[in-house]
């Protein structure tokens, strides 16, 4: 009756789900692949899709068809893998509950079934890298998602604050115990004492106002009963009812790994938890985000991700990114960039050394021949000499996994002082278009979106709601994360921005910042976003705001200000150090005209240009 009943099941979805347009399925519960059972599925997964890639060769187009439901993976039995994952930690080896590698005209997804559930849920049951594509061309994810079943974030929810002493209430998925009074969390293979939290309101799931990272109390703590701690911890803010996501710093691995792949789609899918980025791609090109979220699985929890919901590294091509949920993350729903190498020697007069700079970046692929490169001034942030590669490699290290500083050959001689260890190097070669449209970002800290790519940049039609910092941010830095570059062509129009600003982050200076980290911006000639008469346009946005700030930018040719509406409210009280409206650090060629303002507009008041 069993078989019967499985074999009805697969003849139904044949019937649902026929590929067509020569494209071969095949079926997860043939490989073993079923949802529900708790047992490790790594091996079944690994392989169903080592016989597609023998079958199918990356000719025949394939779709592996699973059922909706969960499928746990669990670290011991993890595929073990070396990857350098731009911008989380480096500390190989990653243990990987499914690898797609060399995948071609490929895709996973789901199929709705009588569990009720939307996707295919990927529960990981201890610290792992959940999915990884390497070097995969033409692949999709649709209905999949990502998540954990004990995650590295402790949530508490505040009971009593009151003489110094605050006593809160442990989430029930938390393991936890107390050694020498200190809170120590833990998982199959992690554990930690968590040192910084983010606070929310307990109603709203805001962040609460002007808190930003606070510290928690998980030392010299006592349990009054099973999950609930008295803890000495002085902060009025948390009244009762406010719930704290308390953290390391830590981020080991993305939900969802991307590299040197080439049109690469993420439809449907959502990442409900991931100890870093909720997607991190480097080095690829053309990627579509459709309704891809990072998103709360549930009422209970108040985060998704240890940093940035999705997060684009040395990518070429077009990023789109439309219809999606990012909130209750903590850190930005999106940041697009390139890499800065340092030149830290001059070989002879065609040949550098450039290396990584940052911990969390290096190990990965940054450049080839025939590649077109510009140099800049770290101190002033200048753009001084355009050269081409002509050969590259590694120079610390015999491979390209895991080195820090390249070798690379140039085109036309160097110029005369570029081995001062004052230069960037920007590779042109691999930055991306993108279009960010269409998306809701609220609830999260820090930023909401990033965009430092040359390439135009389209973002529309999208809601920033409680976004706590900056609600866009056009950065570039080459002393610090060493993130490029120079913005060219971005056009901000038809968004709705709801109360950013009610904390204070790195570059939130205003609810569009522009500021890129300039040392000696005095000394600086040229302008380092916008020129050609392009730069920025910020046209027929809602801005609804209890403070003053608007829009802060540094060293800009071209700044439209047009056809916009901004509403004061009372929610908060301003707080805010500026109290401009607009405010500009070397910014020429600015167009402020045809806007709304609630309570009236005073250009002397409102608008301040340090030039």
């Amino acid at each position: 009756m069993k078989n019967a009943r499985i074999l009805f099941g697969m003849a139904l979805m044949f019937t649902l789900f026929s590929c067509g347009n020569g494209t071969k399925c095949y079926y997860g519960s043939d490989f073993g692949i079923v949802p529900g059972t708790g047992e490790d599925m790594t091996e079944e997964f690994a392989k169903a899709l080592e016989t597609i890639k023998a079958e199918c060769n990356g000719e025949i187009p394939a779709q592996l068809l699973i059922d909706s439901g969960e499928y746990d993976f669990y670290p011991d039995s993890a595929l073990v893998r070396e990857y350098y994952v731009s911008n989380h930690d480096q500390d190989n080896p990653k243990r990987v509950a499914l690898a797609l590698e060399g995948m071609k005209n490929f895709t996973l997804k789901n199929l709705p079934t009588h569990t009720g559930s939307e996707y295919a849920n990927l529960m990981m049951n201890g610290r792992m890298l959940p999915v990884a594509m390497v070097d995969c061309e033409n692949c999709t994810l649709e209905g999949i998602a990502v998540d954990t079943r004990v995650p590295q974030i402790t949530q508490v929810e505040v009971l009593e604050n009151a003489g110094g002493y605050i006593t809160y209430r442990i989430a029930p998925y938390v393991n936890y115990r107390i050694d020498n009074g200190r809170l120590v969390v833990y998982g199959s293979n992690w554990e930690f004492v968590p040192s910084w939290g983010i606070a929310f309101e307990g109603d709203t799931k805001h962040i609460i106002y002007t808190t930003s990272d606070i510290g928690v109390g998980t030392s010299g703590v006592e349990e009054i009963e099973p999950y609930v701690i008295r803890a000495p911890w002085n902060d009025a803010r948390l009244v009762p009812g406010s719930v704290i996501a308390m953290r390391s710093y830590a981020r080991p691995t993305p939900g969802i790994f991307v590299t040197e792949c080439k049109n690469t789609n993420l439809l449907n899918s959502r990442v409900f938890y991931a100890e870093g980025m909720g997607l991190l791609a480097q080095m690829s090109e053309n990627i579509t985000l459709d309704r891809f979220c990072v998103s709360l699985r549930d009422n209970e929890r108040y985060f998704t991700t240890q940093a940035d919901a999705t997060h684009f590294s040395g990518c070429k091509g077009k990023i789109t990114s439309v219809n999606g949920l990012y909130e209750g993350m903590m850190d930005d729903a999106i940041n697009v960039h390139g890499t800065y190498l340092r030149v830290t020697q001059r070989l002879d007069d065609n040949t550098l050394v450039g290396r990584y700079m940052h911990g969390q970046a290096y190990g990965f692929y940054w450049g080839g021949a025939g590649d077109s490169v510009q140099f800049v001034r770290s101190d002033v942030m200048e753009i001084t000499e355009g050269n081409r590669v002509v050969e590259i490699a590694p120079y610390d290290k015999e491979q390209l996994a895991g080195c820090k500083e390249f070798k690379i050959k140039f085109e036309k001689p160097l110029p005369a002082d570029i081995a001062n260890g004052k230069y960037g190097i920007e590779n042109l070669e691999w930055t991306p278009e993108v279009y960010f449209a269409g998306n809701t970002i609220r609830n999260n800290r820090a930023r909401g979106a990033l965009f430092s790519t040359p390439k135009s940049t389209l973002v529309e039609n999208n809601l920033f709601d409680h976004t706590s910092g900056t609600a866009i941010l056009l950065c570039g830095d080459c002393n610090g994360w060493f993130e490029t570059g120079a913005c060219r062509d971005v056009v901000i129009r038809n968004n709705r921005f709801v109360n950013a600003l009610t904390s204070m982050f790195q570059f939130t200076n205003g609810i569009i910042s522009i500021y890129p980290e300039i040392p000696d911006l005095a000394s600086q000639t040229k302008y380092f976003h916008g020129g050609n008469g392009k730069g920025v346009v910020i046209e027929n946005n809602t801005f609804e705001t209890f403070d003053a700030p608007i829009v802060y930018a540094k060293s800009l040719d071209g700044l439209r200000f047009v056809g916009n509406k901004v509403l004061q409210n009372n929610d908060y009280k301003p707080f805010h150090w500026n109290t401009h409206r607009f405010l500009f650090e070397k910014v020429v060629n600015v167009t402020i005209e045809n806007n709304e303002f609630e309570g009236g507009f005073d250009k002397e008041k409102d608008v301040k240009n340090n030039y």
